[in-house]
């Protein structure tokens, strides 16, 4: 295994209250696995709409899982596809991040998970299998099969629940039932398990449609606007009907998993987070202002410009959320969306999902980087590169935004990567053609203002090294 920081640090309150919910024991020692493909994973068997896909790369998505280095504490394990940059670490180090060991499974990954990678790999599943003896425990970001199968293999302890409750409850279906249960303000809508069920749903809303309110139709288990269907006339919803009546008729089922909701004016999108111990103890961990675009998640604004009334009433969500996830069996952390409506009514419930989020593996950076009073934006970078290219000359460009003190020409507002593995990540699938890779930061400034300055500031530097990469 790569070694962890050198430097002796403790882990931080924020994962220590994680480790003591998910385990009993804040000082337990975790292994890592952040698969965010868990979703594909739990849609399985799963019927959603027949709209054409446009998935991100696996390579992609699986890199994310670096994510987790800034999470993880010094004495964890982190369970990756490839070694983190060492340029990346020095970074990372600056900012107080105390690294986890490494444990990269000696067979690569290719196009399957990392989960599948370490289950090919004998040395992987040796080191593993020692570890639980050691008393480790396994803490995917949500437990699929093969996660399960890790934890079977080698005796790591499960952190979190097992697949099937992972799959139960995090159906959008699921989370409209249990918010209606609740007794939760709801955006209108209706859960849909039949192709019929589907085109009343639809056609009951055509004269809405015709007004100019749109709907949207969402898989069951589609995340991050993937299965998901703006319709903003009858005439998109009749062509989606008829998409859904051909496949039904093709195969012989009309079974379908799809909720409907009225797509409503709203100020702002939410995400907040709460933890449910191995006792039924529920906390509200925070909320913070989602960025969304056509339903694909953007980033995180924190912290929220809510009033005091509203983040009451999201804690007395989380709170029936909370209880209602135990009874079914989940413990854990759970994020859940939310909206503030254009008319200021929040629907505390928009859907949950039960697992670690993009929003947890921001909590170690924030606890480390986000003074009182100040504000910070999480968010990705978008860049289209011609050859990879290397950290330094990524850190080269942001200049005293991305050091240790920030950039004092905007008071002092600073980026912290964390996960540049993503920026190259589909180099080796390009064959020497541009490809567009993703810089993950945190923006953190004294005031919204300053924020959006660095932002501004870190966009146009980012610019400069688009389409150049590593030079020849």
């Amino acid at each position: 295994m790569e070694g962890s920081s050198s430097a002796a640090r403790e882990d931080g309150r924020y994962l220590r209250r994680l480790k003591a919910a998910s385990t009993g024991d804040a000082d337990a020692r975790l292994v890592f696995l952040c698969n965010f493909e868990a979703e594909e994973q739990w849609a399985v068997g799963h019927t959603g709409l027949p709209a054409p896909r446009f998935p991100v790369s696996a390579a992609l998505v699986r890199r994310m899982e670096e994510l987790g280095a800034t999470l993880a504490g010094p004495r964890d394990v982190l369970l990756l596809s490839a070694p983190l940059d060492e340029d990346f670490r020095t970074h990372a180090r600056s900012g107080g991040a105390a690294l986890p060991e490494v444990l990269v499974p000696e067979r690569a990954a290719g196009s399957a998970s990392t989960a599948q990678a370490v289950l090919d790999s004998p040395r992987a599943l040796a080191e593993l299998t020692r570890l639980a003896a050691e008393g480790a425990w396994l803490m995917p970001m949500g437990t699929s099969p093969l996660e399960q199968r890790v934890a079977e293999v080698t005796g790591l302890r499960l952190a979190v629940p097992d697949s099937a409750t992972f799959e139960r409850v995090n159906s959008k279906i699921y989370g409209r039932r249990l918010a209606a249960e609740a007794g939760l303000r709801e955006v209108p809508g209706e859960c849909c398990e039949q192709v019929g069920r589907l085109a009343d749903a639809l056609r009951s809303r055509y004269p809405a449609m015709a007004e100019g309110r749109p709907v949207v139709v969402k898989d069951a288990y589609g995340v991050s606007g993937k299965g998901l269907v703006v319709l903003e006339s009858p005439e998109k919803a009749e062509r989606l009907l008829r998409m859904v009546g051909r496949r039904a008729e093709r195969t012989g089922s009309h079974r379908l998993e799809v909720v409907v909701e009225e797509w409503l004016p709203k100020r702002c999108d939410l995400n907040y987070q709460l933890t449910i111990d191995r006792d039924g103890r529920v906390e509200f961990d925070f909320v913070k202002e989602a960025l969304t675009e056509n339903g694909v998640h953007r980033g995180h604004l924190m912290p929220s410009r809510l009033g005091e009334g509203q983040v009451a009433e999201l804690r007395e969500a989380a709170a029936a959320i909370g209880k209602a996830l135990y009874a079914d069996g989940f413990t854990g952390i759970a994020g859940v969306d939310a909206v503030l409506g254009a008319d200021d009514v929040l629907y505390p419930m928009l859907e949950i999902n039960a697992r670690l989020n993009m929003s947890t593996y921001q909590g170690g950076v924030t606890e480390r980087a986000l003074h009182p009073g100040h504000v910070a934006l999480a968010r990705h970078y978008a860049l289209t590169l011609d050859a990879p290219c290397p950290l330094d000359r990524v850190l080269g460009a942001l200049g005293p935004l991305a050091g240790p003190e920030g950039d004092p020409a905007l008071g002092g507002a600073r980026l912290v990567i964390t996960c540049f593995g993503t920026l190259n990540a589909l180099a080796g699938e390009s064959a020497g053609a541009p490809f567009t890779g993703r810089l993950y930061a945190v923006l953190f400034a004294p005031d919204r203002d300053l924020l959006a300055a660095a932002d501004a500031a870190a966009e146009k530097a980012l610019s400069r090294i688009a389409s150049r990469g590593e030079p020849s």
